[in-house]
């Protein structure tokens, strides 16, 4: 059965498992942490299973092996291969020194991560610097609003320049919107950083005053006051994997990697599902880069970070189940999309962002895409999915860049940053209680949004 028809006949009930999953994600670490930490690998299995084998039964093994293929390979490798070379690198990279937290101090760590993610990614500036931001701040008590406004603004919201930044400008980049268009976010940008960085320093102002007063101080070291980057060869190595992030995005144009009919060539694993040269060539630089990283960093460096492996295996546990259970969701939203009577931009960035906020957001960006591609458009960006006016191609970048901050699950790092924290000893909020941050604090700025620019 072809994609189009399976999402036209799946009932909603078929995404019970994902909904299962992502409840397992928000409720067992409250009532059964401990538990949850040994055993979430079998919570995974569990829910892909209670999707996968009734799917097979109704749409048969071969289909349910095509659908289960394409998620795993498709997106997930790419994906879990990408967030594992940067986390590697980045832990190589230690930034020391007397960097004393205070209030003014993380605002300018923040603004210079969020700088930098559009230009070596959410995922890559957020592992390079939640390490230093946690290191400037441990003799603190309260720091719970640093590592959420690290999230909001680090691992979300400053990606959204260039199709380096986040995935979903990646894909639309890939059908011939303009690298640099999205520089046209830029004023979005600042607005947003700049209400959240003045809501940030009056939150952290008054959690830094109340450690002061309840005797917290920092412990600086006179023999250690400057501040020095070790490990600074490994810039050469996130260099190399943004490269394969951008040689991603172009090769599948060139006539070196295309069949005769035109379509990508790769790797055939089963039904229409291929893994591409394109695909595995930026894999094999990435994992070459994180293989380098680690046997050219000394191991005197990844202790000074308490670096271990335990993000990651989290991540890549926990969302390869999100990625399985989440097919009929996609499916669903595939075959409906252009449906669902989305004519405006606000409508655009809405809905684009809410459910960038539970699924993936680069799938839920091409749906809206290619939905926004089939309005008649008369003027505007020429891609290969149609003619898209400006406001509607920005309410849709938008939407899925800026709101994957609204959940850990709306985007990789946010969750890679959770656990981190964690690590580190730092009390994060659970799942549901970090949505009532982003409910206080991402919406009202979302609102001011669409009032300035998609009205």
């Amino acid at each position: 059965m072809e994609t189009a028809e399976l999402g036209s006949v799946l009932p909603l009930w078929s995404c019970v498992p994902f909904v299962g999953l992502l409840l397992c994600i928000a409720v067992f670490p409250l009532v059964k942490g401990e538990w949850w930490d040994k055993n979430k690998q079998y919570a995974v299995v569990f829910w892909s299973l209670l999707f996968v084998i009734p799917f097979a039964v109704k749409y048969g093994v071969h289909t349910a092996a095509e659908q289960v293929a394409e998620s795993i390979v498709g997106d997930y490798l790419t994906f879990i291969v990408l967030l594992f070379g940067l986390f590697c690198v980045a832990g190589n990279i230690a930034l020391e020194g007397d960097l004393v937290g205070s209030p003014a101090v993380n605002v300018v760590l923040l603004l210079i991560a969020t700088a930098l993610s559009s230009w070596i990614g959410t995922t890559g500036a957020s592992m390079v610097m939640v390490r230093p931001i946690i290191r400037a701040n441990s003799w603190r008590i309260r720091k719970k609003q640093i590592m959420v406004f690290f999230i909001f603004m680090v691992s979300n919201i400053g990606g959204c320049l260039t199709p380096i930044g986040d995935p979903p400008l990646l894909m639309g980049f890939m059908r011939e919107v303009p690298f640099f268009w999205s520089m046209r976010l830029f004023p979005l940008l600042v607005i947003n950083i700049g209400i959240l960085s003045i809501i940030f320093f009056i939150l952290d102002s008054i959690a830094y005053r109340r450690d002061l007063r309840e005797g917290h101080k920092p412990r600086l070291n006179i023999q250690r006051a400057a501040l020095h980057l070790y490990g600074k060869h490994n810039i050469i190595f996130i260099a190399m994997i943004i490269m394969a992030v951008i040689l991603s995005g172009v090769m599948p144009s060139w006539s070196l990697f295309q069949t005769a009919d035109g379509a990508v060539a790769g790797i055939h694993i089963i039904g229409e599902v291929t893994l591409t040269y394109p695909s595995l060539i930026e894999c094999v630089i990435i994992l070459v880069a994180a293989l380098l990283s680690y046997k050219t960093t000394p191991k005197e460096v990844r202790e000074s970070n308490h670096f271990s492996w335990e993000a990651i295996k989290e991540v890549a546990i926990l969302f390869i189940g999100i990625f399985i259970t989440m097919i009929p969701a996609l499916l669903i939203l595939k075959a409906n999309g252009s449906e669902l009577g989305l004519t405006s931009p606000w409508q655009m960035f809405w809905v684009t962002g809410a459910l960038s906020s539970f699924l993936d957001n680069t799938p839920t960006y091409l749906v809206f895409l290619t939905t926004a591609g089939t309005l008649g458009a008369t003027s505007g960006i020429t891609t290969t999915l149609g003619v898209i006016a400006p406001k509607m191609l920005m309410a849709i970048s938008a939407g899925a860049v800026f709101m994957g901050a609204n959940t850990y699950i709306g985007n990789a790092p946010n969750f890679m940053v959770r656990s981190i924290a964690e690590e580190n000893g730092i009390v994060m909020p659970s799942f549901f209680g970090y949505i009532w941050w982003s409910a206080r604090f991402l919406l009202p700025v979302f609102l001011v949004d669409m009032i300035i620019f998609f009205l």
